[in-house]
């Protein structure tokens, strides 16, 4: 019995250790990246001085000391972009993880669920009516977060049959939804006239929030989602470890299979909208990240969500740096081309 015991104790400091060097490891490079990121754009601004306009910000040096541009471009532009980036990041890329692990296919990812085309529909609706004055100026990303989470329920509806629902069928489901609901977003757009440019923008991805008086206002948005949803998903991480065994396998060992899609489904469907209704569409990061992540720190999902976490932060930090570099290119694209190709080599080399 000690000896069992032991060996438990074992497993968990062995657990405890490769979460903590892992993140470790990858907070310091999106340190660098962050640091890389504040220096980048149409105003050069070194890092000593991104540091010190920081510093005045949070009580640590003299804003006598700063100049009043580099201050406005990075403390009111570039710090809120970046993270609005990072926790953008988190959320997909946790999301990848869960739903990869729930729905045991490597090729989903947090958009598969329907969430993105109801959100892009809310959003398109927004603009051709004129709603992005409602909520205070929050209305673009009130409604997308309001159609994406019901794009989920519906998803939800349809998969769900006798008090169970097949994974299978909700994934078919949420492709079979966002399909009509991107049919129904063409059409939207057909009657855009001239709001058919910005809701190209918003569907292409951007961390710019122009549509918000105050750019920290999407950061404090978002940041209750990010830190409730990664907390939730990694309360459920030990049961997706189990749930990966087989549905029956995991029904066997004691898990509440029902339950735990549930949780997973609305967890994700949530953090996504959130992430998807103040950046738009930024694909690649909730599929190819978890596929790296799970390649190097292995498939146990208490170590793989907070590695991934952060490693989409730093996609998206890097993305976004690029993006400016290139001027002001949407990140969606960026994500895009280089997400694409490293996908497809990673398939290659599966084959």
């Amino acid at each position: 019995m000690r000896s069992v015991t032991n060996e438990k104790t074992n497993i968990r400091v062995s657990i405890t250790r490769r979460v903590a060097l892992g993140c470790a490891v990858l907070l310091l490079v999106l340190a660098a990246a962050v640091a890389v990121s504040l220096s980048v754009g149409a105003e050069s601004v070194s890092i000593a001085e991104s540091a010190r306009v920081i510093s005045s910000h949070i009580g640590l040096g003299s804003p006598g000391s700063v100049d009043p541009l580099h201050d406005t471009i990075i403390w009111n532009i570039r710090v809120p972009r970046i993270i609005l980036a990072v926790i953008v990041g988190i959320l997909l890329a946790s999301s990848g993880v869960a739903l990869q692990g729930l729905l045991l296919n490597p090729l989903a990812d947090p958009y598969t669920v329907g969430v993105s085309s109801g959100a892009s529909l809310g959003a398109a609706i927004a603009f051709v009516f004129g709603l992005g004055g409602w909520f205070y100026g929050f209305g673009v990303p009130v409604v997308a977060f309001v159609f994406a989470i019901a794009a989920m329920m519906v998803v939800y509806s349809i998969a769900r049959f006798s008090g169970r629902v097949s994974i299978h069928s909700f994934l078919l489901s949420g492709i079979v939804v966002g399909s009509f609901l991107w049919a129904l977003l063409t059409f939207v757009m057909t009657l855009a006239g001239q709001e058919s440019s910005r809701i190209i923008f918003w569907l292409l991805g951007s961390f710019q929030a122009p549509y918000a008086a105050d750019p920290w206002s999407y950061v404090t948005m978002t940041l209750p989602f990010a830190v409730i949803g990664l907390a939730a998903l990694y309360a459920l991480a030990r049961d997706l470890n189990v749930f990966a065994l087989g549905e029956e396998t995991a029904r066997h060992l004691g898990i509440e299979t029902e339950s735990l899609k549930l949780l997973v489904i609305v967890v994700t469907s949530l953090v996504t909208a959130a992430a998807v209704s103040v950046s738009g569409i930024i694909g690649f990061v909730g599929l190819v990240v978890p596929h790296i992540c799970r390649r190097v720190f292995g498939a146990d999902h208490r170590v793989l969500l907070p590695t991934a976490a952060i490693s989409g932060a730093i996609l998206l930090v890097l993305a976004d740096t690029i993006a400016r570099a290139l001027g002001e290119l949407p990140v969606g694209v960026v994500t895009a081309m280089l997400g694409a190709p490293f996908f497809l080599y990673l398939l290659r080399r599966q084959s």
